[in-house]
Formats: C-alpha cells, sequence, structure tokens
C-alpha cells in the first residue's frame, strides 16, 4: 500500500493558520494501524477569548453582505470541495478509518450542501402584513441570528460539519467550530476550501481542545448566540444546560438505536442483503445506523440466514485498501465497548451467529457480530452500540413491532420492509423517529431535513428546514 502525506494541523483564528507553537497539543493517530499521524494544537483560554472577538466583529460585516455575494463564495467552495476531493477523502480515511469510498462520498455530499444552502441564501425572504389602521407599514424580517458555536463528532468529519456550516454561513452568521479531536484535518481541509473561495477572514474560527473547556467558554460567552451539536445524549444535556443559562437556542442531533421492522410480505432478500451493508457502514459507527433487526416470525429464519450470509463475506482492513468495505473503529474505548456488549448479550442468552471478537494485529478492528434472540435484559438491547454489532429479534404483530421499535426513548432513525402499502401507511405513520425509510436504507438527502425526536434531538439540518435555526424574525411596524 503507497503511503500517503497527511496535512499539517493548525487553529484557524482570525484569517490566520495558527501552529502549535507553545500550545499543548493532541496526538491524531491512525485507527488501522495505531502510528501516529500528526500532534493537533489546543487552544489556550486566549485563543478561545480571540475567536470569540473575531467572531462578534466579523459578524457585523458578514450580516450585511448581500445574499448573492454569500451564496456566491459558498458555491466556489463547493466546487473546490470536489476539486479537492480525493485529497480531502484520504486525509479522512488515514484519521477516521472508514473505506476510501466511502470518504469520497461523504466529502461530495458535504459539497452538495454547500451549494445547497447556496441558494438557499437567495431564498431567505420575509412578508408585508396588511395593517388593521391606515397608514401603517406592517414588515416581517429575517435576519442571522448571531455568532454561532457549533460542535461536531468525529465519525462524520466532513457532512456533519458541513451541515453547519452552510446553513449558517447562508443565513449570514459567523461560526466558531470544534470538530472532533480525533478526525480534525478534515474539517480544515473544509476551512481551507472556503478560505480559499473568499469567505472573509474572521468569518469562520476552527478550535480544537480539552471539549469541557472549550463548549463552557464558548457557550457562556454573551458574544454566542446560537449553538448547533452533533454527539452523545449525554454531551448534549450538558450543553443543553450552558445554553439554557445564556437563553441560547440550540439545536441537537443526539444518538439513536436505529429499528429495523421487516414484515413476512417483504423482499427479504433485499432487506437482509441491504440491511447487513447498512449496519456495518461506517463500521457501525453512525448516529442513523440499523442496529435493531425486528423480524416478523414467519419470514424470521429466512432473515436470519441471508443477513449472516451477507455479513461474512464483509470484508474488513485498511480503509485505504481498495477491497474493503469494513474499516476500524475509532479509538480502543469502542473496542473495550463491543467485547463488553457481546459478551453481556451471550451471558444473558443471545445466539452468536457471526463475529463477536476483536481482530489480532494492529489497529482497533472488531469482527462484524451478529447476534440472535437478544434478550430484553441484554444492554445492547438498551444502549446504542455504536459500533460493528447488529441485534435481531423476532415479533409477532404489527403491534408487537413498533411497541419494541418505539420503546426506547432513542428516536433518530427507523425502517421498515413491507410490499403492502397499507402496512407502508401505518408503520410510517407509527414508528416514532424523525427520519424513516420504508423498504430503503438510504434515507438522507441534502433537500431533507436531518433530525430526531424524543432524546434524540430536536431541530433539523438540511433541507429548507435547516437554515430556519440560523434566522430569527424581526417584526417592523411603520407609521
Amino acid at each position: 500500500m503507497p503511503k500517503y502525506i497527511y496535512d499539517p494541523l493548525y487553529l484557524f483564528i482570525n484569517g490566520a493558520w495558527l501552529e502549535a507553537g507553545e500550545r499543548d497539543t493532541a496526538a491524531v493517530i491512525n485507527p488501522a494501524d495505531g502510528a501516529i499521524l500528526g500532534r493537533l494544537p489546543l487552544a489556550s483560554a486566549a485563543d478561545l477569548d480571540l475567536a470569540l472577538n473575531t467572531a462578534r466583529d466579523s459578524f457585523q460585516l458578514w450580516r450585511h453582505t448581500v445574499p448573492a455575494e454569500r451564496a456566491r463564495i459558498l458555491r466556489n467552495a463547493a466546487t473546490l470541495m470536489r476539486d479537492r476531493a480525493e485529497h480531502i477523502a484520504t486525509l479522512m480515511t488515514l484519521e477516521e478509518g472508514k473505506p476510501l469510498t466511502e470518504s469520497r462520498d461523504e466529502v461530495l455530499r458535504a459539497a452538495d450542501y454547500f451549494e445547497w444552502f447556496a441558494e438557499e441564501a437567495r431564498r431567505i425572504d420575509g412578508r408585508v402584513v396588511p395593517a388593521n389602521r391606515p397608514g401603517v407599514q406592517q414588515l416581517v424580517k429575517k435576519q442571522a441570528i448571531g455568532p454561532v458555536a457549533a460542535f461536531t463528532p468525529w465519525n462524520f468529519p466532513a457532512i456533519t460539519p458541513a451541515r453547519k456550516l452552510s446553513a449558517a454561513l447562508a443565513a449570514g452568521c459567523s461560526v466558531i467550530l470544534k470538530p472532533g479531536e480525533e478526525s480534525p484535518a478534515t474539517a480544515l481541509a473544509l476551512a481551507r476550501c472556503l478560505d480559499d473561495a473568499g469567505l472573509p477572514k474572521g468569518v469562520l474560527q476552527i478550535v480544537f481542545g480539552v471539549p469541557d473547556m472549550v463548549s463552557a467558554q464558548l457557550i457562556a460567552s454573551p458574544v454566542i448566540r446560537k449553538v448547533a451539536f452533533t454527539g452523545s445524549i449525554p454531551v448534549g444535556r450538558l450543553l443543553s444546560e450552558r445554553a439554557a443559562a445564556g437563553v441560547k437556542p440550540i439545536t441537537l442531533e443526539l444518538g439513536g438505536h436505529g429499528p429495523v421492522l421487516v414484515f413476512e410480505d417483504a423482499d427479504i432478500e433485499a432487506a437482509a442483503t441491504g440491511g447487513a451493508a447498512n449496519r456495518f457502514r461506517g463500521t457501525g459507527q453512525i448516529c442513523i445506523s440499523s442496529t435493531r433487526f425486528l423480524i416478523q416470525r414467519g419470514a424470521y429464519d429466512r432473515f436470519v440466514e441471508r443477513f449472516v450470509e451477507a455479513t461474512k463475506k464483509l470484508v474488513v482492513g485498511n480503509g485505504l485498501a481498495p477491497d474493503t468495505q469494513v474499516g476500524p473503529l475509532a479509538n480502543p474505548r469502542q473496542l473495550a465497548k463491543m467485547e463488553s456488549l457481546v459478551e453481556d448479550a451471550i451471558e444473558q442468552g443471545a445466539t452468536l451467529l457471526a463475529g463477536g471478537k476483536r481482530m489480532a494485529g494492529p489497529g482497533y478492528f472488531f469482527e462484524p457480530t451478529v447476534l440472535a434472540k437478544v434478550p430484553m435484559g441484554a444492554r445492547i438491547m438498551h444502549e446504542e452500540p455504536f459500533g460493528p454489532i447488529a441485534v435481531l429479534r423476532p415479533f409477532d404483530t404489527m403491534a408487537d413491532g413498533l411497541a419494541e421499535a418505539n420503546r426506547l426513548p432513542y428516536a433518530l432513525s427507523a425502517y421498515a420492509f413491507t410490499r403492502d402499502a397499507r402496512t407502508a401507511l401505518d408503520v410510517g405513520d407509527g414508528l416514532e423517529a424523525g427520519m424513516i425509510g420504508i423498504n430503503q436504507y438510504r434515507i438522507i438527502a441534502t433537500e431533507l431535513p436531518f433530525g430526531g425526536m424524543k432524546e434524540s434531538g430536536h431541530g433539523s439540518e438540511g433541507g429548507a428546514e435547516g437554515i430556519a435555526h440560523y434566522l430569527t424574525n424581526k417584526f417592523i411596524s411603520q407609521i
């Protein structure tokens, strides 16, 4: 396998690319072999103050930049992302581990968000409301809410920042983004595209650091008017509390434990083979991934046979290898968690049909794992695994299936397979989830809202809905 060059790592503040210097640093590890890719500079309190002051000042410039100019810059950035897609995808695979084919697709979809919201910038409008008094003009205007603090995780280091940055910048907001420290080069590469596309200096800042310290300082600052977060439910709760202290709106996209209802009349081949591919894509480290496969009893044995067969055919390895379909986990903590969940399920009485253990050699590899007839007392029936483990259980009636699918506080994504139109309508209405796929697993598109319900968060990113959270309504009554 050829050697690949990993970009230098910086902070990006006030239009300058800041090296580590005397700052503390953190190692960025290649999860496929454990090698250190680079040293990431961590922002100090003074760095964060500079980022906040810059975001405050640049907001006054950017909010008054006409929408057509904001759109032009975002479109130019999207073009640069596509031009640089191979390089950015390679960075992503080196630091995050996913197969290069998935990384390429993610970069191109991230570019799509910038292009989509470039057009949304031109569609920000208001309205004139007829008055009930003569000589009065009543206007409702939508304006940028203000500087934004955005926090994104390591698992989708291009598309998750892209959803936040593209919408916020299109609305006229300045942004301070803290990406996940495990995969920093991808977000920096997006920032480089925006910088080269002509985004005014200081409108975007990229910072890294100790997450608790960074979030506390940014959210507490009166400069920040809006918070956006993608990550775990416990951290989402914490950031919600911090935002509430300043009465600041927050958009949350949190965890999931996606149920799949497979009815007896479904295309079992498509549901099973597609389900295995979907479950183990991204090594299962995807919040909208299908995790709990609930199969109507009459189709259970057929589904299990095809699902296990498809799982065992998956090629696990370094994401840079052309035949790899499943890469490594992000870190050793994830490996330990997978082992613990599998051990607990088997002790509770689950049947192990495939995988079940970490793989020998360097890197953080865990076999794609299938657990059947998992008892309700097993931890994995209640906790989001966020790794390459699939859970299979039978159900009898639609009511039974919906009860289990909706049992958990997670409500991000859900899926169902049936050939019956009435069943499709009923299950679409009955599933509690922000995003639902019927007879398909690929449900995400730039033109559609992305978000969950219950403890999986609130607010949507993407689609026409995505820009609304970065705008505020102003009512003007004039004589």
